[in-house]
């Protein structure tokens, strides 16, 4: 097993193609995939299947490219302290559900540093790969939400991927619309009173399920249900359709903008449960890098700001 068979695999892993990871290496398709077949000959495993709509990785295999994964970055490190070029660029990403405040801390982090010689990478993204992500190493850090009707589905799966979640403040139920809504001057709002608006909820794809929804309350039966799968996209709906989505009422107004507002929603019979708990989640016995830090930190900040 070399270091380039397990640069190969990371490649066509991250691409999903032999024939792309094979121009992204500057390599031929043979030689990749021979590569590959000698890697996982000697590995003893499938590490991917081979389908008709590319390479997919195989649940032995997403374990072997979790370890081949800290490898790869630990001989990276390695070639920058005493390689001859010392060029490489240290890498750091972050998977988050849309929480415009994660994005926010992201931007006051990059600031730390001099980014031509860092690789970062900030990615809104399905609950579902928050976990991968973070569980394969693709990011250090992720951020999502604990409720109490997801918090046993979601921690079975951060336990499956040897991740551990960690509190970063615990917030309630907020409705959040666009000023121009009719309800946006009340002080709170009930379940009721949005029955005839269309909820806005993230797309979590084809894994999604009730227990994935970024939104709170998504057990709730809703009438009129509109998906997006980005923020931006999101707001313009509100503005068009007088939508609402459901969120923690922590909103960045420098990101997303004046033109929106997060009222209090207001418990009932039905909702007696509001309570947001975000976190963010890591591998459990791994050590946060220098960077990680300081985007934790700035989280904290902005949370602290928040609450004044």
């Amino acid at each position: 097993m070399t270091l380039q068979q397990i640069y190969y695999a990371l490649t066509v892993a991250e691409t999903g193609s032999m024939n792309k990871a094979a121009e992204k290496l500057i390599v031929s398709q043979p030689s990749l995939s021979g590569a590959i077949k000698v890697l996982e000959r000697y590995a003893g495993i499938k590490i991917f299947l081979r389908t008709s709509k590319g390479m997919t990785v195989t649940g032995e295999g997403a374990e072997f490219l979790t370890y081949a994964r800290q490898v790869y970055q630990q001989y990276e490190l390695l070639l920058k302290k005493y390689g001859e070029t010392g060029d490489i660029k240290r890498k750091f990403g972050v998977s988050a559900q849309h929480y415009s405040f994660a994005v926010k801390a992201f931007v006051e982090m990059v600031k730390h540093f001099d980014t031509r010689n860092y690789e970062f990478a900030i990615r809104e993204t399905k609950t579902y790969d928050v976990i991968q992500d973070v569980g394969t190493l693709r990011s250090e850090i992720g951020i999502l939400y604990l409720s109490s009707f997801n918090r046993k589905i979601i921690e079975k799966m951060l336990c499956e991927n040897e991740l551990s979640f960690h509190h970063l403040v615990n917030c309630q139920a907020h409705v959040y619309l666009w000023n121009g809504h009719p309800l946006a001057g009340e002080k709170s709002i009930r379940f009721k009173q949005l029955r005839e608006y269309p909820c806005l909820s993230f797309e979590q794809g084809e894994r999604g399920s009730f227990y994935f929804a970024e939104e709170i309350l998504s057990e709730n039966h809703y009438g009129r249900i509109i998906k997006a799968c980005d923020r931006a996209t999101m707001l313009n709906l509100m503005v068009g359709l007088n939508g609402y989505t459901l969120c923690s009422g922590i909103i960045c107004n420098e990101l997303n903008g004046d033109d929106y507002v997060a009222v209090a929603f207001e418990l009932d019979e039905e909702n007696q449960s509001g309570t947001m708990e975000i976190g963010y989640i890591k591998k459990k016995y791994g050590v946060l890098s220098e960077i990680g830090e300081i985007y934790l930190g700035e989280i904290r900040r902005y949370l602290r700001k928040t609450e004044l």
